[in-house]
């Protein structure tokens, strides 16, 4: 049953592809933007400047970018949907929503990850290693999802070995309610209002609530498991004069989501995950010059009811950013920039581990880059980041790109470094088995380089291929009671090639995109639950009927291949099998109404990623949504 779902989906999407796939005309863009609100409110597309680039060295940046559009056509309710449509970035999550989640990017580790709120670094350093939990988060307040593949410790600071992910909260100026569910029992709801006030103040709010009960996290549980998640934000904003703007933002969420301990203690596990920021700054904007200065606090508060037994974990950042980017004529750029955050946490697990911790972490840094374009169709992106970190001292991070345009070929060179300093309970931790933390623990640092190519084959239709090879070095292990620096010094390498083919017609596109990964120690031991070959497409189709008039088909579909991972109760490494997982949304709008219907997980995959933690089965959902 589930093989023919498979070929019925390839040749529903092949017949309307090839409905006017072989058009060479130059494509236009149907997604046109629409002046929605009585409030006068224009329609603007929000372009966020990247941290430490300038106007030539941006070229130097590999991105993708999924904005509040795509989000809502596919239907995504929760950061992994979104994150899944990513290539070189492979999702693990320890059940269905609102379990535990990590990413792996190109095969690095999962707190490898650098995570951003609207530029501004907010991995938890209340977790052990201070990884970020993409779990709890949910898309209905967030307006845009940024993800950098690769190295970007030069870019966007500690931890961006792999690469970095960045929420952009502020942007979205449509007046719009929507609501949609398979169920009453699962649900999500989400709002969205603009003002302008007579003073000139552009005054935006957000609110989403997703409810949801799904079946246990445990493969073959007895009982289902239940998330709410709860997210908001405050967005201001105002022109202090012709070229100074004072912006701020305020975003918080909540996500309670019950959990399962093993398969024999199911019941009375809930975990509480509260975070929230508040950031202000200001921009000046002037020819040729740019300035920013950003203020930023957030902290998480989470707890975990144990079957009574409290756990509690708390961190705080403070945040402190300045950066200037400039242009001099047409074939020179320049920026530079510092930050400063100061991080302070604690935790307390009372369970049959005990372990605590509490302590503070201070970084210094200072950044810049130079863009040049010695010749009309080349670009040289220069990178220097400097970080003085309270306990490991100074280190440096550094990118080097050339980019060169012939006719139709782009072809790129890059050569970059990342770290990942200590988190604070490798640092500070205790717990019951002897474990004290290390205060004599090195960064882990990466080195890498890639070579890009992209050919335009016609106006609207290219073929990309990157192919990459990094080695981590000094990593952080757990080895007789502490956390130190590897000292047998196996190192981690990745290597790899990432194609996308990538075309645009009048009313469709599609985008088809692969990966071939190896991540393995330097003694030839694989790294678990990252697959050797993944590889997927995405499809946009605007459809005109007879009857219905103009629908919106929009299709995804990811193979995720064989991997090795830990079985869930002898702890042995075993191999996993692969899986195929496809979803499809067709949307309607009909005055200001636009109707939604999806169809997730349409093959009915039943599989386990991690082992011994099931996977949501096949969902249909539909919505509705208002724009006034």
């Amino acid at each position: 049953m589930r093989k023919n779902l498979k070929i019925s989906f390839f040749t529903i999407i092949m017949l309307l592809f090839f409905n006017k796939a072989f058009s060479v005309e130059t494509a236009k863009n149907s997604i046109k933007c629409e002046w929605d609100n009585k409030s006068d409110i224009p329609c603007i597309k929000i372009i966020k400047d990247v941290p430490n680039t300038s106007e030539f060295s941006k070229n130097g940046l590999k991105s993708h970018i999924i904005t509040s559009r795509e989000i809502k056509e596919y239907g995504a309710n929760d950061i992994n949907e979104v994150l899944e449509m990513i290539p070189g970035l492979n999702v693990t999550q320890s059940g269905p929503k609102g379990q535990q989640t990590s990413i792996f990017a190109r095969g690095t580790n999962s707190n490898h990850t650098l995570v951003l709120l609207n530029g501004i670094p907010i991995n938890d350093q209340s977790t052990t290693q201070g990884l970020h939990d993409f779990g709890v988060d949910f898309v209905q307040t967030i307006h845009q999802v940024e993800v950098y593949i690769g190295p970007n410790g030069a870019h966007f600071g500690p931890s961006a070995i792999g690469g970095a992910v960045n929420f952009i909260t502020a942007g979205d100026f449509k007046n719009s309610f929507e609501i949609s569910g398979k169920n009453n029992k699962n649900k999500t709801v989400s709002g969205n209002y603009t003002k302008i006030t007579n003073d000139d103040w552009i005054v935006n709010f957000k609110g989403g609530l997703v409810d949801s009960e799904t079946d246990s996290a445990i493969q073959d549980g007895l009982e289902s498991d239940k998330v709410k998640n709860f997210s908001g934000n405050f967005n201001a904003e105002k022109w202090l004069s012709d070229n100074i703007k004072f912006r701020s933002t305020v975003y918080g969420r909540q996500t309670i989501a019950e959990y399962d301990s093993s398969s024999t203690a199911e019941n009375g596990y809930e975990g509480d995950n509260l975070m929230y920021a508040a950031q202000f700054g200001f921009d000046r904007h002037q020819k040729d010059l740019k300035d920013y200065v950003t203020f930023h606090f957030h902290q998480y508060d989470r707890e975990y009811d144990e079957a009574g037994v409290i756990d509690e974990y708390l961190s705080n950042a403070l945040v402190a950013r300045a950066e200037r980017k400039m242009q001099f004529g047409n074939n020179f750029s320049f920026g530079l920039g510092g930050e400063f955050k100061h991080d302070w946490g604690e935790f307390q697990n009372r369970g049959s581990y005990s372990a605590s911790t509490k302590g503070n972490v201070n970084n210094t840094s200072v950044f810049s880059n130079i863009g040049f374009k010695p010749f009309e169709n080349t670009t040289i992106a220069l990178y220097g980041r400097s970080d003085e970190h309270k306990t490991t001292g100074l280190n440096n991070t550094r990118k080097i790109n050339i980019t060169q345009l012939i006719d139709k070929f782009k072809f790129g060179l890059t050569h970059s470094t990342g770290l990942r300093n200590p988190s604070l309970y490798e640092l500070h931790g205790t717990d019951n088995y002897g474990y004290s933390g290390n205060l004599n623990l090195d960064p882990e640092k990466s080195e890498s380089n890639e070579i890009f190519g992209e050919y335009k084959i016609f106006e609207n239709l290219s073929v990309s291929l990157t192919a990459f090879k990094s080695n981590i070095f000094n990593h952080v292990e757990y080895k007789n009671n502490q956390y130190v620096n590897d000292a047998t010094k196996t190192d981690l390498n990745q290597s790899g090639i990432e194609s996308s083919i990538d075309w645009q017609g009048e009313s469709q596109k599609l985008s088809f995109f692969s990966t071939s990964l190896s991540s393995k120690k330097t003694n030839g031991a694989d790294q678990l639950r990252r697959p050797e070959k993944t590889y997927g497409l995405r499809y946009e189709k605007d459809v005109s009927t007879n009857y219905l008039g103009p629908i919106k088909f929009r299709a995804k579909y990811q193979h995720y291949g064989k991997h090795w991972d830990t079985h869930n109760s002898n702890y042995t490494t075993i191999l996993m099998d692969s899986t195929d997982m496809a979803d499809i949304s067709l949307l309607k709008k009909s005055q200001n109404y636009q109707w939604s219907f999806n169809i997730n997980n349409l093959f009915d995959e039943s599989y386990q990623r991690p082992h011994g933690y099931a996977q949501e089965g096949r969902e249909v959902e539909f919505g509705v949504s208002r724009k006034y």
